[in-house]
């Protein structure tokens, strides 16, 4: 047998079964090459890609009490839906990613709202006159530079907690399959042909420029570095071919986001489609064009469809219908704006050629600068990821970059704005409201979260809670990242003013006040539960700290958005001594 890939289902104690199954395949010598799974198929699959022994999974499952430790169903946590589980696996697995399985993993992540199937790509473009030089300057081969800087962006994600399905690195041989099968495809539409190209070409970029022959500095407007003189043989797509029908995309306004990106492609476009090279001489760090000789793909060409080729990266043949089977086309590609017009007017055109469909959404984010200031090495005003996570925390800067600057727009990261925001949202106004209110709950009612005994339909804690939530995914669903964080801070302002209005403080003197004062703290409490949910998706770190806070003192079999309803919080649940859920920043 060539190849045999395993999929265990879920089922609670039936697919622990699975054990004996792959006990019986290793007994017949039958050798697993890449294993999939669904709940608690998921977690043996999981055990048995990190290389963990069969008896060793069957001791770990037996310890299981699955009732108890974890229902399987989709949970705010998604795979694990209580801490308890997820500690156990951590005993074994530790912090690993999926991508760091000795065997090839799977596991389905789903939309939380809506239970389809997501698959989160990103990854590397490594070929080009760019990487070439570089690695030339080092004295390295351009493969091994890559390799360490792949590396190093795989690191970081790791430490940012940034996780995802698939990393594409162009210079993998799946990923060159793709683009030999794609190529074909365009030349098959007799959209492919040889010319030359002349031009003012920005090395960074890996782009021809606009630049005048009577300009007197030929300067990248991005780098501001010197462009070089091109005039080479190439060959070109034929992009003037698809005017009309780049047209008629880009009118469809939810392609293009934000507007303002939507309005420049829309210009660019009126003045009418040029052919383009899709080939170079002078590259040798490429994939090579499979019927002619000296030439490379050039990087646009070969980088984009890495969306593709990442899809089937699993497969041991990927192609394009097997990728175009298991996800294309893409809902929404992130990138920066400086690149959206490759994304949003040559790549469709690509696409449409080869007989694909097109993206769905194209979302081009702005610049960040530092103190009003561009960023670059020379002026020594770079933000070092690691610096910034060691000194801050990942959630501190997530919140400050989600909050404070909007998506699609350029930015500026500024320190004391940065400690402001910070020590005034998350250390003050939501952890300061979690803290007094649950040291006041634990202090007059056994340490416990009190009974609501004064239900009322006209609660204006609860209807302002059910407000937010349907502003928070009308805002999350238009990917108005900073308007949705806006309207968490709103809630936990709100419920600040609520609880400053009641004064249960006072209240609490009188014994005939206690019932008012129990209502009053649950409702607290359960606007607190409501902007720890809504936390979850932008600060997950900090949002479980709140939840342990709470003392888990809710269902967590039920999915993530029937939690969101109001009144979900048990009372006489226990609640553990507070602690700050984030430390006030100082200023430097």
């Amino acid at each position: 047998m060539d190849k045999t890939g395993l999929a265990l289902s879920g089922g609670a104690a039936r697919g622990i079964a699975h054990i004996g199954v792959l006990r019986a395949l290793e007994e017949q010598e039958i050798p697993i090459k890449f294993i999939s799974g669904t709940s608690v198929g998921a977690i043996i699959a999981a055990l048995y890609a990190f290389d963990i022994e069969l008896d060793e999974i069957g001791r770990f499952a037996k310890s299981l009490n699955l009732s108890k430790v974890s229902s399987f169903k989709l949970s705010k946590y998604g795979l694990f839906d209580n801490h308890n589980l997820k500690a156990l696996l951590c005993e074994y697995i530790s912090d690993s990613r999926i991508e760091d399985s000795k065997l090839p993993l799977a596991i389905i992540a789903t939309d939380i709202s809506s239970g389809e199937k997501v698959i989160f790509i990103t990854g590397v473009d490594e070929h080009g006159l760019k990487i070439q030089r570089t690695a030339n300057s080092k004295g390295v081969a351009p493969q091994n530079h890559c390799n360490e800087i792949s590396n190093i962006f795989k690191q970081n994600w790791k430490d940012w907690d940034i996780t995802h399905n698939k990393f594409l690195r162009t210079s993998s041989q799946k990923h060159e399959n793709i683009v030999n099968e794609f190529y074909n495809r365009v030349k098959k539409s007799d959209d492919i042909y040889m010319g030359v190209q002349k031009g003012w070409y920005c090395v960074g970029c890996e782009e021809f420029k606009d630049n005048p022959d009577n300009s007197p500095t030929h300067k990248c407007p991005i780098h501001q570095k010197t462009l070089e003189w091109k005039n080479e043989e190439n060959l070109f797509f034929k992009l003037s071919k698809y005017q009309s029908q780049i047209e008629e995309l880009i009118k469809e306004p939810t392609f293009i986001q934000p507007k303002e990106r939507r309005n420049e492609i829309i210009n660019f476009v009126s003045k009418g489609l040029k052919d383009f090279s899709i080939s170079r001489t002078n590259v040798s760090w490429g994939i090579s064009v499979p019927d002619i000789n000296n030439h490379t793909f050039y990087v646009w060409f070969d980088a984009l469809l890495g969306y593709v080729s990442a899809i089937s990266l699993d497969m041991k043949q990927p192609s394009l219908d097997e990728s175009i089977d298991n996800g294309w086309p893409a809902d929404i590609h992130l990138i920066g704006k400086d690149i959206l017009r490759f994304h949003a007017v040559y790549w469709p055109a690509m696409l449409i050629s080869a007989g694909m469909k097109v993206p769905k959404k194209v979302y081009g984010h702005g610049f960040l600068t530092r103190e009003g200031q561009k960023m670059g090495k020379s002026l020594g005003n770079v933000l070092d990821p690691d610096i910034l996570l060691s000194k801050y925390g990942k959630e501190a800067v997530r919140w400050y970059l989600l909050k404070d600057i909007k998506l699609g727009q350029d930015g500026d990261f500024q320190n004391k704005r940065f400690v402001d925001i910070i020590n005034n949202d998350l250390a003050n106004t939501i952890g300061n409201l979690l803290n007094r209110t649950s040291s006041m709950s634990r202090k007059w009612f056994d340490n416990r979260v009190p009974s609501n005994e004064m239900l009322s339909k006209d609660n204006t804690l609860e209807l302002y809670a059910k407000k937010t939530v349907e502003n928070y995914f009308r805002h999350f669903n238009s990917y108005e990242l900073d308007l949705a964080a806006n309207v968490i801070l709103s809630l936990a302002i709100n419920t600040n003013l609520y609880l400053n209005e009641k004064q249960p403080w006072t209240l609490i003197k009188d014994e005939n006040n206690i019932p008012a004062v129990k209502s009053i703290i649950y409702n607290v409490l359960e606007s607190t539960r409501i902007i720890e949910l809504l936390l979850l998706p932008l600060l997950p770190d900090l949002s479980c700290k709140i939840d342990l806070q709470l003392g888990l003192s809710y269902n967590k079999n039920e999915s993530w958005i029937c939690q969101l309803d109001w009144g979900k919080l048990i009372h006489k649940s226990i609640l553990p001594t507070p602690n700050p859920i984030i430390e006030k920043l100082e200023y430097e």
